[in-house]
């Protein structure tokens, strides 16, 4: 196989994939890793891929175009679900804090809530505050501020603020990207200083996020890797994100 062939093909399997790592093109196309590394840098240069830690993903990954709440609510639903039930394993006992970030999938973990025990939840999410206004076991503190409209989050000094004089228990934390040289990462500057602060508020830090979003990286990084207690992720996840989140100290749950 010619250079220009193999850089097409890894193109393909990269685009198709969503990432793919240097260890296992170099093994599809029975190449020397430094073969690869080469290739990818080709890829690069043209505006097909993008080289991040360990191989590449799409170009289309490193993105400042945000969808909304409607459209992302109905995306990869199935595998949210299965997070937030996941999460359920993870809520503390009566009389602690919950931190729960803005995003369709920590909204579910939010309808999850348990109702045998006294929470109080802290929340920037309109929808999630609405949500856990109703239930009687829970002692909603709802972060204000101006609201997103993409995103039907608060964000703003306001929250920032009130955020820097907290402490929870627990915070269940979304992001667009994860990857271990980015950390987590969102397309909003001022989205991802409001998650900089809940994850800095909180003892435990838990991610949900579905395995579309791992290994690939965003416009802002709001935490380091190292910031994460557990993710919980679905099943498409690979072994080698999985290996590598791990060797990094983060528990990765299977929903």
């Amino acid at each position: 196989m010619y250079a220009e062939e193999r850089q097409q093909a890894i193109a393909t399997l990269v685009m198709s994939r969503g990432r793919a790592s240097v260890a296992e093109l170099a093994q599809t196309y029975d190449v020397t890793t430094e073969t690869v590394r080469r290739d990818l840098a080709v890829l690069d240069k043209a505006g097909v891929l993008r080289r991040v830690h360990g191989g590449a993903v799409p170009a289309q990954t490193l993105h400042l175009v945000e969808a909304g709440v409607s459209e992302r609510d109905t995306t990869r639903s199935t595998q949210k679900d299965a997070i937030a039930t996941a999460a359920v394993d993870f809520f503390p006992l009566s009389g602690a804090s919950v931190l729960l970030d803005a995003g369709t999938t920590t909204a579910r973990v939010a309808e999850r809530l348990p109702t045998d025990r006294d929470l109080t939840v802290v929340t920037n999410s309109v929808p999630i505050a609405g949500r856990v206004a109703a239930m009687p076991t829970a002692t909603l503190q709802l972060l204000g501020g101006r609201v997103r409209g993409l995103t039907q989050a608060a964000v703003g000094e306001q929250v920032l603020r009130v955020l820097e004089t907290l402490r929870v228990d627990i915070a269940f934390i979304g992001t667009n990207a994860i990857s271990v040289r980015h950390g987590l990462s969102t397309p909003d500057t001022e989205e991802a200083a409001v998650k900089r602060a809940m994850v800095q508020a909180a003892n435990y830090v838990v991610v949900v996020a579905d395995s579309s979003k791992v290994g690939k990286e965003d416009f802002v990084s709001f935490a380091p890797i190292d910031s994460v207690d557990s993710l919980i992720t679905d099943d498409e996840i690979s072994d080698a994100d999985r290996d590598l989140l791990t060797q990094h100290g983060v528990e990765v749950v299977i929903a």
